[in-house]
């Protein structure tokens, strides 16, 4: 069973928050509530963010990841496991929230790992963006300027978790699966994102 994808543009603003989602989780599995959880980053400027609005922002945008991983397993590994395997699991909760980062990393990544093509380039991300537009018409109205910024948030989730070792690169590296987020991704009959690390079987 697929998940219901949610498709926005906003990702432009958001990045990838690894320390950020990793205080969460970590802030949830102590059973704190999110209001708690909203004072006690503010009040301890836990975030080390400049203003109240962007440390909300930003910690709605923690929760929403981890919602839609829809997996206590998954955020208790998120929380605690090592920075390798959060980190993979932090970019299938971006996956899971964001449908524009499912489709580039099943339809583009997924397909390169598949058939073992391992150059990448940004013409590989505007022709991901071109076909997008079929499906998500609003794409079609994004400026260069906003294009530009997603091919470079897109490339930086692919250095954070070493597909690409800095955002010149133009080789893709194959990635392991963790077995813990392998687990949950089946869990969740998710399968179709298994291709996405490098999964196929």
């Amino acid at each position: 069973m697929g998940i219901l994808k949610h498709y926005s543009g906003g990702l432009t603003r958001e990045q990838f928050l690894f320390y950020e989602i990793r205080l969460v989780a970590s802030l949830i599995c102590e059973n704190n509530s999110r209001d708690e959880i909203y004072n006690r980053i503010m009040q301890e400027n836990l975030f080390q963010y400049p203003t109240e609005r962007m440390i909300r922002s930003m910690t709605n945008i923690c929760f929403k990841r981890i919602d839609s991983l829809a997996s206590q397993m998954l955020m208790e590994h998120l929380a605690n496991a090592s920075t390798a395997v959060a980190k993979q699991i932090n970019l299938y909760a971006i996956m899971r929230e964001n449908g524009i980062v499912y489709d580039f990393m099943t339809d583009v990544i997924g397909e390169k790992m598949r058939t073992q093509q391992m150059d990448f380039s940004h013409k590989d991300i505007n022709s991901f963006f071109d076909t997008l537009q079929e499906y998500y018409p609003a794409a079609a109205d994004w400026s260069e300027s906003t294009r530009a910024k997603l091919r470079q948030v897109l490339t930086r989730f692919l250095v954070e978790c070493e597909y690409l070792d800095n955002v010149r690169s133009q080789a893709l590296k194959p990635v392991f699966l963790f077995p813990e987020l392998e687990e949950g991704i089946r869990q969740l009959s998710d399968e179709t994102a298994l291709c996405a690390f490098n999964c196929f079987c």
